[in-house]
């Protein structure tokens, strides 16, 4: 689950950053409205959380924008204010949730679950397929009841075909899902990745569509 952070507070930044991707989401971080215009433009994320106090412009002008162009985008805003009109305008301007600072780390991951869920196939804290269970809340795999020990990123990359089951993700979709911003990718990781799932669990469990990418069947 790939989010992009509008925060410009360097400092909250880096450690919601930090703290996010300890729960398995990919975060990319812009400092200011037009910046992440730019990046919904460019490439799209799966949930934006957008502080209200910006430099350039308001949370409020910058949620409006990107309602215009992606109406169905997940967006959480984050505010300073405890106002109650502001909140308000904050909903009616588009927003799918929001959270006043200072706010619990724990509660901001809540709320991002619960986007998650409604985003993919996902209907509770368990994804199974045959006899592999994936807990998003505990970050287990178990096969018929057995622990499976997986790195961070094999867990990511089990994660997305498994929400996606029935439908095929190619190698750069996987890699947004994987990797944010400037991080090194060589150019055969998604395959070492797969190639160590497949070990790890049923090796007929992810399917290979040559030129286009990788699937697990649905149950």
């Amino acid at each position: 689950m790939q989010i992009l952070l509008v925060e410009d507070d360097s400092a909250i930044a880096v450690g919601l950053k930090k703290l996010l991707m300890k729960e398995d989401f990919v975060v990319n971080c812009v400092a200011t409205g037009q910046q992440a215009i730019n990046q919904v433009l460019i490439s799209l994320p799966d949930i934006i959380i957008l502080d209200v106090g910006l430099p350039d412009m308001t949370g409020i002008e910058v949620l409006k924008k990107i309602r215009a162009l992606h109406a169905e985008l997940p967006i959480l805003l984050l505010t300073a204010r405890d106002e109650i009109k502001d909140k308000v305008e904050g909903l009616n301007a588009g927003a799918d949730d929001y959270l006043t600072k200072p706010f619990d780390i724990d509660e901001l991951i809540a709320r991002l679950r619960v986007i998650e869920r409604r985003l993919g196939t996902v209907k509770n804290s368990c994804i199974q397929i045959g006899a592999i269970i994936l807990d998003i809340e505990k970050h287990e795999v178990s096969i018929a009841g057995a622990l499976v020990e997986l790195s961070r990123r094999e867990y990511m990359l089990l994660k997305a075909l498994m929400e996606r089951a029935g439908h095929v993700l190619s190698k750069e979709q996987l890699e947004q899902t994987l990797y944010g911003w400037g991080e090194e990718i060589s150019s055969n990781s998604i395959e070492v990745h797969i190639h160590n799932l497949r070990k790890k669990i049923d090796k007929s469990f992810i399917s290979t569509i040559r030129g286009i990418g990788y699937s697990v069947k649905k149950s």
